[in-house]
Formats: C-alpha cells, sequence, structure tokens
C-alpha cells in the first residue's frame, strides 16, 4: 500500500516549511509539485499551459483543480502515480472537497490528513515577509480557506516548530524516522 500526506491549511499556515522538515526527516518524502498555468511563484510547481491541462482533462486525468492568484493549479493523475510509486508525496492542499477526491482517486493509497493553521496576524506577516505582492489575495483566501472537519492531526504552527510538526507528522503515519 502507498502512502501520502496532504498539509492542508491556508496561506502562509507553513506547507512549504513542514514539507522542508519532514523531507529532512525522512527522504522518502517529497513535495507533490502541482501542475500551474499563470504567473506567479514557479519554484515548487511543474510549469505547464492551459492547452495542455484541457489535454488532461479530456482523458480523465485532472484528479482535482482550482484557480487563485490568476492562475490554474492542477493535480494530475499520471503525476501522482509517479510520486506514490517513488515515495511519499506531499500534496498541499487549502479546499477540503479536494481531500476527498485525492482519497476517492487513489485506492489503495494511506493518506494522512494534517490541518496546518496559524492565527490570522501570523499569516498576515508571513506574507508581508514573503513580498510576493498580493498580501490582499492571500489574505481573502487565508479567511475562505475552510477547516477540516476530521484531520489526522492538527497542527499550530505560530506554536510548534518546524521539526517538531515533522516528528508529528511522522509519528501519526506510524513510521519511525529513518
Amino acid at each position: 500500500m502507498s502512502r501520502a500526506i496532504i498539509l492542508y491549511g491556508p496561506p502562509a499556515s507553513g506547507k512549504d516549511t513542514v514539507t522542508h522538515a519532514l523531507a529532512e526527516l525522512d527522504p522518502a518524502v517529497s513535495l507533490f509539485r502541482r501542475l500551474k498555468a499563470g504567473p506567479g511563484r514557479t519554484g515548487t510547481y511543474r510549469m505547464t499551459t492551459e492547452p495542455e491541462i484541457d489535454r488532461l482533462r479530456a482523458t480523465g486525468d485532472v484528479l482535482w483543480e482550482n484557480r487563485r492568484y490568476d492562475a490554474l493549479y492542477v493535480i494530475d493523475r499520471p503525476g501522482l502515480t509517479d510520486a506514490l510509486a517513488t515515495g511519499i508525496p506531499v500534496i498541499h492542499l487549502g479546499q477540503v472537497p479536494a481531500i476527498d477526491a485525492l482519497v476517492s482517486a487513489t485506492p489503495g493509497t494511506r493518506w494522512t490528513v494534517v490541518y496546518l493553521w496559524c492565527p490570522r496576524d501570523v499569516a498576515e506577516s508571513r506574507i508581508i515577509a514573503r513580498a510576493t505582492g498580493d498580501t490582499t489575495a492571500r489574505l481573502r483566501a487565508w479567511e475562505e480557506t475552510e477547516p477540516v472537519p476530521e484531520p489526522d492531526l492538527f497542527l499550530n504552527t505560530a506554536e510548534t516548530p518546524p521539526a517538531d510538526a515533522a516528528r508529528a507528522i511522522h509519528d501519526a503515519m506510524s513510521l519511525s524516522p529513518a
């Protein structure tokens, strides 16, 4: 059975930072780089075009998609299948229905769902420090992010250091440290 982690939370809740700490703790863990078409940050995405995403939709290979910050973000079946075959992917999400979509699309995968959260003022400070130029949009997204009803683990990243969060997630997956 393959394993995967969903780090769910609003913008600036620590998804990137906790993913990095998880990868340091266990080399089998790595960020699943979503497809992205549009402007903005590129470093943690597989950049593509909307016509290419249309082709994936036509073959039923789009498992989840959402638009935010003038860009289209996609979790694709071929990319996720490859990631599951080679390690423990960490997928960043911010919409509750996306969790069900992924779990339903991947029978035979054991998902650990972690709800990362921080207070709005902490998120605002983190967003400003990133200097992405879209603070208002990210704070709006923070406000629109619904809580996960029953996560496997809830972590307030304003109170939990990244290494401690990684250990807690690792323990929740019933893995021993590498």
